[in-house]
């Protein structure tokens, strides 16, 4: 497993593409170009389904693409769900909330953009639909839930720094087919990469491409895991010198991940993943070093329209500091910023905001109890894997 050692961080710098066919935006973070492009569908899916894969082509300050020697600084958050309910409280909704501060593409994430704004690339789960159909799908009888958000509440990602999103997750067809459709498409004409449910997205800087995968992990069969090595080996075949999948499993309010996690996480660092992020039990879970590379089986919630107040407003945001040598990932550092998913504790504001003091030291000593590959080693501070 190895221990972890902190370290000092030097100067960071890159990141994103390879380009396939589709939509234009810009990004003051100097990444050359990026592609979302479908191929196919969720883990347990053979399907492939041809689809107009989207193309965003981004501003560079860095005009070198064969450079082979680069420090990455990569930001990952967890769930974001940018909408609500219609049984929900309108009062305290997200969307009314975003109202009342006049729509500001600012207000959500004002505590927390310049994570996202000094990094390379910032990665989040899209965890509802930008739609405006009112059409619910059939999720069966008993306490169901179906989000959904304005499309204009899209400019709240590109205005904070937050390059693409997962839409591996069971929210995403909560408006159906057309709903998924809405979304990307609002995806698509912001600029914003998407990847999951058959989509993958690869962004290169300074000739350093990377390539993320998103699932939705319930099961680990062996067609499962059969997919997550081939779509690896695709990306690694198209030239991705980092591969980073994103997965949605778990169960809600579970401190450490179950069976099917762990299988299909360890499953990927073994076909060549770099990392693993997860998302989907609205808590934080352990953190794992598994031969060298970091599992991070749970973001939890990170602007959350899914409760106006959740018991549990622990989150974090996680920096990756990948060196890149040669072709391939020759080192990492990583760093947590313990994180309130509101500004308040009396409510939720839906504006996630870095703790301080005791209770920064609080969760991060919580999260080093759940995490014990670690060594104890989780910090505000860069800690390295060995």
């Amino acid at each position: 497993m190895g221990k972890l050692k902190r370290t000092g961080l030097g100067l960071m710098t890159l990141l994103s593409v390879m380009v396939l066919a589709g939509c234009s935006g810009t990004s003051s973070k100097g990444a050359d170009k990026t592609s979302s492009t479908r191929s196919s569908k969720t883990v347990a899916s053979s399907k492939k389904r041809a689809r107009t894969s989207s193309t965003a082509t981004k501003s560079s300050s860095t005009a070198k693409t064969d450079q082979t020697n680069a420090h990455l600084l990569l930001t990952f958050m967890g769930d974001n769900t940018m909408g609500t309910d219609p049984k929900f409280n309108a009062a305290t909704s997200l969307p009314t909330v975003w109202a009342q501060h006049g729509n500001s593409p600012t207000y959500f994430f004002q505590n927390v953009a310049r994570y996202f704004q000094n990094d390379d690339l910032t990665i989040a789960n899209l965890e509802t639909t930008l739609t405006n159909t009112s059409t619910q799908k059939f999720k069966g009888t008993g306490t169901v839930f179906h989000f959904k958000g304005n499309p204009a509440i899209v400019k709240t990602l590109t205005a904070s720094g937050i390059e693409a999103v997962t839409v591996a997750n069971n929210h995403i067809y909560d408006y159906g087919q057309q709903g998924f459709d809405d979304t990307i498409a609002t995806l698509k004409g912001a600029g914003v990469g998407y990847f999951g449910e058959g989509y993958k997205y690869t962004t290169t800087v300074k000739g350093v491409k990377i390539g993320m995968l998103g699932y939705q992990g319930w099961t680990a069969t062996t067609a499962d895991l059969t997919k997550i090595k081939t779509d690896i080996k695709e990306l690694r075949a198209a030239g991705c010198q980092i591969v980073i999948p994103y997965f949605h499993w778990g169960i809600e309010k579970a401190p450490r991940p179950n069976a099917t996690q762990t299988t299909l996480a360890h499953a990927a660092i073994d076909a060549g993943a770099d990392m693993v992020i997860g998302s989907h039990p609205h808590v934080i879970e352990s953190m794992e070093q598994y031969k060298g590379k970091l599992i991070a089986y749970s973001m939890s919630n990170f602007c959350f329209g899914g409760n106006s107040h959740p018991s549990d407003m622990r989150s974090f945001i996680l920096q990756a500091s990948l060196n890149v040598q040669d072709g391939k990932v020759a080192g990492s550092q990583f760093k947590v910023i313990p994180t309130r998913i509101s500004s308040t504790s009396a409510y939720n504001d839906y504006q996630p905001t870095p703790y301080t003091g005791s209770e920064a030291t609080s969760v991060l000593n919580y999260m080093n109890s759940l995490s014990p590959t670690l060594n104890g080693g989780i910090s505000n501070q860069y800690f390295r894997l060995q």
